[in-house]
């Protein structure tokens, strides 16, 4: 009897265990659908960056506007702008131009463009824990990656139940580092000037142009 019965609770908790990544999965997809009907977004951002054990915690801003694959990040003090064939790294400091083919010296996974819909492939689901955040209802879903060659352990992505956008997204890496990642500022479907994702060299006069190809 004893073993019907834990063979009966195995069952039940890996049937409860699909019925929450199907769950997990259907949330996501939702806000992968929005995402496809905004013409373009406005994201205003903070960046933190934890490691205990090696003392390191960093607080940045940023913020990205996004329309296709096309993509201007302003971040810790460099422009990365994208044409949708051509990135263009920009750095005020170094007074330098990094171009490189768009897919060519850049990982996926860390493409301004690819930033709200990441977790579409490559992990595993789970439903995690609801928290209200300023008002806001933030269901997070845990995503764990497939590969075991993914130096991110797990990463929690918070999305807001009202508006189905991403408000959050903790990545806890396997050697302790925890980035997170919120998003203070969404806007969409703006009138962006049609230059937004051209890059001018004329602005860079005495910029040292490096190119990647």
């Amino acid at each position: 009897m004893k073993k019907i019965i834990g063979l009966v609770l195995i069952v039940l908790s890996i049937t409860a265990q699909a019925q929450d990544a199907v769950k997990a999965k259907a949330l996501l997809d939702k806000v992968s659908a929005k995402v496809k009907t905004y013409k373009n977004i406005q994201i205003e951002f903070k960046y933190s960056l934890q490691n205990l054990k090696e003392n390191i915690n960093q607080d940045s801003k940023g913020n990205v506007t996004l329309s296709g694959n096309q993509y201007v990040l302003n971040f810790l003090g460099v422009t990365k702008m994208c044409d949708g064939k051509k990135v263009y790294t920009i750095s005020t400091e170094d007074e330098e131009i990094s171009i490189s083919s768009l897919g060519k010296n850049e990982d996926d996974t860390d493409t301004p463009a690819k930033m709200l819909t990441f977790f579409n492939k490559g992990f595993k689901y789970t439903w995690d824990i609801t928290q209200t955040v300023k008002g806001k209802k933030i269901q997070y879903i845990k995503l764990t990656p497939i590969s075991s060659k993914d130096e991110r352990k797990e990463i929690l992505v918070g999305i807001d139940t009202k508006t189905n956008q991403v408000y959050n997204t903790i990545t806890i890496g396997k050697k302790g580092t925890k980035v997170t990642l919120t998003v203070n500022s969404f806007k969409t479907n703006l009138t962006l000037p049609k230059n937004q994702f051209t890059f001018v060299k004329s602005k860079y006069p005495n910029y040292y142009i490096n190119n990647l190809d």
